[in-house]
C-alpha cells in the first residue's frame, strides 16, 4: 500500500511517529500559517534533530542508504530499537517537510537561507526513497529530479559517434574502435606490484597540493584498503573526527590516468576534504546536526561526486598533471613516460564519452534496454570491454540513477565556479570558490 493511500490511520500513525522522535515534540508551532520565531536558526536545530532520526529510520529499511553518520551513537541505537514503520518515516517526512517550509527566512545571512533549502530537500529526497522502498516505480529523470535534485541531459547516439569517429582515426591496429582502445590502454596499466607504491604518492602530491590552500585539521588522517567483489573502483567511508577509510577495487585494472583520479576523488581535495570540512565547520562549528550524517541517495551526493571530480581538476590542472605523470608517476610505474601526450590525447576524448553511462541508465531503468542491451551498448559506445560493461551494469542495478552524479554532477560544479570567477587562469579563486563550496550546505538547484 502506498503512503498516501492512509487516510483513517494517519492520525494514529503521526503519533506513533512523534513518540519515536522523542525529544522533538515541541518543534512544530502551528498557530500561525507561518513561524515566526526570534531565532530561526534555534528553529532549524530542533528540525535538524527530527531529520537526523528520519534518516537513520531509512537505513533501518534500506541499510547502505546512510552511508556515513558520526553523531551520537545513543541516537543512532534509539532509532534501531524503535521498530519505526516506513508509513511512520513517510507520514514523518510530510510533517517535517510543512515545518520546515513555513519557517520564513526573511532578512537572514544566507548560509541560513542555504540550511533551510537544504534540509527541505534533503527531507523531499528520503520522502521519494520511501516511495521507491515501498514498490512505486519512478522513471529515470523522475528519479534524478526527486532523489538528486537535478535534470540530466538527453543525448542521442549521433553525438557520442561523432567522437568515437575521431578515436576511430587516433587509434592504430585492427578490429572495433573498443578492441583497439583497450589494447592501448593495456600499454598503460599499473603493474600488480607497483600499485600501492604508485597510489600512494599520489595522495601524498593530492594532499601537498590541498594543503596549500585549504587548512585541515591536524588530526584529519586516512586508511587505505585494496578490497575485491565491489561494483566500483573506489570508495571512501567517512569514519568521522576527520578520519576515512578508502577503498580501492583490484578487479579493475588500474591505468594510469586512474591513479591521480581516484587519489582526488576519493581523497584530496574530494570526498575526504568534503566531509572534514562539513563535520569540522558545520556539524562541530556551528552545531548544525544534519551534517553529522550522509545520505547516500540524496540531493547532497550530487554536490559530493561533482565536487570529488571536479577537484581532479583543481588540483591537478592541465599540463600540471601530465606533467607530475611525466615525471613521477611513470616512472614509478615502470611506464614509457614518452607516451605521456599520445595517451592524453587518446584519454581527453573517451572522457567525452562519459555521458554515455547516462543514457544507458536512463533506457536500462525504464525499462527500452535489457541487461545485454546495455552491456553491449557499454562495449560499443563507451568502449569498454565486456567485462567492465558487465561491472557497469551491476553498479546501476545496484545504484540506479545515481549515475548522473559523477558527470552532471561535475558539470555543475564547474559552471558555477567558473561563473564566480574561478577560472583554469585564476586558480587562487578557483581554490577559494571550490573551498566556500565545499564547507556550504549548498545543493544543485542552488547552483544555478
Amino acid at each position: 500500500m502506498r503512503f498516501t493511500d492512509f487516510n483513517a490511520s494517519k492520525n494514529v500513525l503521526l503519533v506513533l511517529s512523534m513518540l519515536f522522535l522523542i525529544s522533538c515534540t515541541d518543534t512544530s508551532v502551528k498557530k500561525d500559517d507561518t513561524l515566526m520565531l526570534k531565532n530561526r536558526n534555534e528553529e532549524l536545530n530542533r528540525i535538524a534533530e527530527r531529520y537526523v532520526k528520519l534518516m537513520l529510520g531509512m537505513d533501518t529499511h534500506e541499510r547502505g542508504y546512510v552511508d556515513a553518520y558520526y553523531g551520537d551513537p545513543a541516537v543512532k541505537e534509539e532509532v534501531e530499537l524503535s521498530g519505526v514503520t516506513l508509513a511512520e518515516l513517510k507520514l514523518e517526512a510530510e510533517d517535517l517537510l510543512s515545518v520546515v517550509n513555513r519557517i520564513d527566512m526573511s532578512g537572514e545571512e544566507e548560509i541560513l537561507l542555504l540550511r533551510k533549502q537544504y534540509l527541505s530537500k534533503q527531507i523531499e529526497s528520503v520522502s521519494a526513497r520511501i516511495d521507491m522502498v515501498e514498490g512505486v516505480n519512478f522513471s529515470f529523470d523522475e528519479e534524478a529530479k526527486l532523489i538528486f535534485d537535478a535534470d540530466p541531459p538527453n543525448l542521442p547516439d549521433s553525438f557520442f559517434e561523432k567522437i568515437i569517429e575521431e578515436l576511430d582515426e587516433l587509434l592504430p591496429g585492427e578490429g572495433t574502435v573498443s578492441e583497439r582502445l583497450n589494447r592501448f590502454k593495456e600499454d598503460f596499466i599499473v603493474p600488480d606490484e607497483k600499485v600501492d607504491a604508485v597510489f600512494e604518492e599520489a595522495i601524498r602530491e593530492a594532499r601537498k597540493r590541498t594543503q596549500k590552500h585549504i587548512q585541515l585539521p591536524e588530526n584529519e588522517k586516512f586508511e587505505l584498503e585494496y578490497v575485491t567483489g565491489k561494483p566500483w573502483t573506489g570508495y571512501n567511508w567517512y569514519k568521522g573526527n576527520s578520519h576515512s577509510l578508502i577503498q580501492l577495487n583490484r578487479d579493475i585494472p588500474l591505468t594510469i590516468d586512474r591513479v591521480v583520479d581516484v587519489a582526488s576523488h576519493e581523497g584530496y581535495p574530494g570526498h575526504h576534504v568534503y566531509n572534514v570540512l562539513l563535520e569540522n565547520r558545520l556539524a562541530k562549528g556551528r552545531g548544525w546536526l544534519e551534517f553529522t550524517i550522509n545520505p547516500l541517495y540524496s540531493s547532497q551526493s550530487m554536490i559530493s561526486e561533482g565536487t570529488a571530480n571536479f577537484g581532479i581538476e583543481v588540483a591537478f590542472p592541465g599540463e600540471e598533471r601530465i606533467r607530475y605523470e611525466r615525471e613521477v608517476l611513470f616512472p614509478l610505474a615502470g611506464l614509457d613516460s614518452t607516451r605521456v601526450e599520445e595517451y592524453y590525447k587518446v584519454f581527453e576524448l573517451t572522457e567525452k564519452l562519459d555521458y554515455v553511462q547516462n543514457e544507458i541508465a536512463r533506457g536500462y531503468l525504464n525499462g527500452d534496454l535489457d541487461r545485454v542491451q546495455a552491456e553491449e551498448k557499454f562495449v560499443r559506445l563507451r568502449l569498454y570491454t565486456p567485462q567492465r560493461a558487465a561491472q557497469r551494469v551491476r553498479f546501476i542495478d545496484q545504484y540506479r540513477a545515481y549515475v548522473i552524479n559523477y558527470n552532471l554532477g561535475k558539470d555543475l560544479v564547474k559552471e558555477y565556479i567558473e561563473s564566480r570567477g574561478g577560472t583554469s587562469d585564476n586558480p587562487e579563486k578557483r581554490w577559494k570558490e571550490f573551498e566556500a563550496l565545499l564547507s556550504s550546505p549548498r545543493l544543485p538547484s542552488s547552483l544555478k
